[in-house]
């Protein structure tokens, strides 16, 4: 009974905070049919500079010629099928409320316009536009209540804050993430989206309260940098993501920085496809897809990692809440033993799992003890995904560094693949649901954990890229 009042509470809430918004109540339409008319249309007739409220119409380009501000207690909402080119390096900067309402028919871009992407195995990543930074990102302040994007594209952001907008957002003038939320009170929304390049986090969330469901990332960071690295006071839920060519962990957990009176990092992630991560990373030692460390709890299930450099990473120093981290039906695979030597990092704590795949006795010692070196030449290619279009193991001439892009490639199951039917989907793994199911202004869809391993469900649920 408490935890159903709570729940009710926490709703109530959340309609108190978008009071205005009367009849997102009452709607029974989806989103991929239905969006709010506009309150106050925001002219595309010339570029847009400072304090911006109101809505983006659908079929519209507009363009961002500096920073612009959501205040406060304002809302900007898109439309379906609306464009966003930044020029001159600017930022979104977010105060108030930031709703990105794309659909599978007409997603939004928010962009830089005529870059031309590389997206060929083997570039150089000096020479990509994705690591430029040729705008600064979506940051919101400790003040925005909620930032959704639905089908969304964003691009090629990273560019340094400044030293004019840095402080007043509690931030170094060299920060370059693309996406920044820091609300403990707010809700971050990503659905359905995707996000192109970067130079350090691509997503970094302070705090908050999150659901980051069904989309894709590729070239995540430079030289280092986690594509959605949560912070102390940070709970929710991630899946059904697809991640390519991160420079370090698709996803990762940590209660460091954690504020007075916030909750601990509690992340549950289940149902995602990691793929050549982990190499552009400069240090040493660090991890490639999942990571849980400095005091964080969560569970972590039904996962793919193809090709890491790392495995699922458990940290001793400073620990993970490993009282409370619980995890499994997890799969890798290595086209070398250089990497399947590592599906277990050295000098780390993740506890082999019966139910992982492959079995970790038919390649660990007897004796094995957590974290230590090991000969991983039994799990060597075994049990091939069979994507639809992805060649393993990598042909000769390429370096696993260089896949970092979905381009052309289909990572979806072949009917005889064996990661069909191999998740977990019992009562002991549900996401959390922090952040209130709604069309316009909430969740879109909680999908649940999956009877198939990774994003891509053999009945059609899960990523719909």
């Amino acid at each position: 009974m408490k935890n159903i009042t709570k729940r009710i509470l926490s709703f109530s809430m959340f309609v108190i905070l978008f009071g205005g918004c009367k009849k997102w109540a009452e709607e029974t339409t989806n989103i991929y049919k239905y969006t709010p008319p506009p309150a106050v249309a925001i002219s595309d007739a010339a570029p847009l500079c400072g304090s911006i409220k109101g809505t983006m119409l659908t079929g519209k380009t507009y363009t961002i010629g500096c920073d612009v501000i959501i205040n406060k207690g304002d809302t900007v909402i898109l439309q379906p099928g609306v464009t966003i080119n930044v020029t001159n390096q600017a930022g979104i900067v977010v105060r108030g409320v930031l709703i990105s309402l794309g659909t599978q028919a007409q997603p939004n871009w928010i962009t830089v316009a005529g870059v031309t992407k590389t997206d060929s195995p083997g570039v150089d990543p000096a020479n990509d536009p994705a690591y430029k930074g040729l705008w600064k990102g979506i940051y919101c302040d400790t003040s925005c209540t909620l930032l959704s994007l639905k089908w969304t594209h964003v691009e090629f952001a990273g560019a340094a804050l400044g030293a004019t907008l840095a402080p007043s957002l509690g931030q170094k003038a060299g920060t370059n993430f693309s996406i920044l939320f820091q609300n403990p009170n707010g809700y971050f929304v990503m659905e359905d989206s995707w996000l192109y390049g970067g130079i350090d986090d691509p997503i970094r969330i302070s705090n908050g309260k999150i659901a980051i469901f069904r989309n894709t990332f590729e070239k995540g960071g430079l030289n280092g940098g986690d594509c959605i690295n949560c912070k102390g006071g940070t709970v929710g839920d991630m899946a059904y993501n697809f991640f390519i060519g991160m420079a370090t962990n698709g996803q990762k957990a940590s209660n460091k920085g954690q504020p007075t009176g916030a909750a601990q990092t509690n992340i549950v992630m289940y149902n995602n496809t990691f793929v050549d991560c982990g190499y552009r990373q400069i240090q040493t030692g660090r991890g490639a897809n999942i990571n849980y460390e400095e005091g964080a709890r969560g569970k972590f299930y039904n996962n793919v990692a193809i090709n890491c450099k790392f495995g699922y990473r458990v940290v001793n120093t400073p620990a993970a809440d490993t009282a409370n981290l619980f995890y499994g039906y997890n799969y890798q695979w290595a086209d070398s033993v250089s990497l399947a030597n590592q599906f277990y990092p050295t000098g780390y704590i993740t506890k082999p799992q019966p139910t992982d795949i492959p079995n970790p006795s038919t390649y660990l010692p007897a004796n094995y003890t957590l974290g230590q070196i090991y000969d991983g030449t039994n799990a060597v290619q075994k049990f091939n995904p069979l994507f639809i279009n992805f060649p393993l193991p990598l042909p000769a001439g390429l370096n696993l560094r260089d896949i970092s892009a979905v381009a052309n490639f289909n990572f979806r199951l072949q009917s005889g693949s064996p990661l069909i039917g191999k998740g977990y989907t019992g009562l002991n793994l549900a996401p959390l649901m922090t952040v209130p199911q709604d069309n316009i202004y909430g969740v879109t869809e909680y999908t649940l954990p999956g009877a198939d391993l990774g994003c891509y469900q053999i009945n059609g649920k899960g990523n719909q890229h």
